[in-house]
């Protein structure tokens, strides 16, 4: 892409337009441009010539760590059918089996962490991520062990198909950017056949790549894409963190 991308931020029923700067994120971008608006800008599709954010102010979409009161929730999302499809190689979500599967990593007893999505203070839906280098038998699959890798589903059947998908990842992107301030990459690895989900990850700033069999715990395999975002490129670098 040439230093001249276009770069679009909307806000309420207008539109500010510049360009992007050579070397600049892509977020630092947006906020130059949206600058004499109020409020963060937030990927709407960045997969196109246009990178195209969002200047939200009817919508709060944040995350805050899971606790064991999120696990009957987590339970009724993961047996939710649009979610089942994908999250099934647990074994059935039963409330015994949830509990056992998710409740260290809530506990923070396990590399993986768990995160509640709210938007405007109602939990939709979940995010879990973790180094992928502290999972052996997937870092050798990876480009990048040292990326942190992340999972995700919007839960409540009545926000899917709602545009909050790109939303989502951007504030898991945002507040990974703080807690892994070394990490220049993010890796996500959905099923070949989870269109929603990979069109979600182009929005946001990912990019396709390797095609690979991931084995899962239930013995079976699953042919998925490896798919990257570049952390500098489009967040730039993370902001040193203070002297306590």
């Amino acid at each position: 892409m040439t230093a001249t991308r276009p770069v679009v931020v909307r806000h309420g029923d207008g539109e500010l337009a510049g360009t992007l700067l050579p070397g600049e994120p892509w977020a630092t971008a947006a906020a130059r441009i949206s600058a004499p608006v109020d409020g963060e800008p937030v990927a709407h599709d960045l997969s196109g010539d246009i990178l195209r954010f969002d200047v939200e102010t009817d919508r709060a979409v944040y995350l805050r760590a899971m606790t064991r009161s999120d696990l009957p929730a987590l339970t009724r999302w993961l047996q939710a059918p649009h979610v089942r499809r994908w999250w099934h190689n647990d074994g059935e979500p039963t409330t015994d089996r949830v509990t056992a599967a998710y409740g260290p990593r809530v506990d923070g007893s396990t590399p993986t962490r768990m995160w509640v999505v709210e938007v405007n203070g109602r939990s939709v839906g979940f995010v879990q991520d973790y180094r992928i280098r502290d999972y052996p038998g997937f870092a050798l699959l990876t480009p990048d062990p040292d990326a942190i890798g992340v999972d995700y589903a919007i839960g409540e059947p009545g926000w899917v198909g709602r545009g909050l998908g790109a939303r989502l990842l951007w504030a898991w992107m945002r507040d990974a950017h703080r807690r892994f301030p070394d990490a220049t990459s993010y890796f996500a690895a959905p099923d070949h056949a989870n269109a929603a989900s990979l069109r979600i990850l182009d929005k946001a700033g990912f990019g396709r790549g390797t095609w690979f069999d991931e084995p899962q715990r239930d013995g079976t395999t699953s042919t998925v894409v490896g798919c990257t975002l570049d952390v500098r490129r489009v967040l730039g670098p993370a902001a040193p963190r203070r002297a306590p």
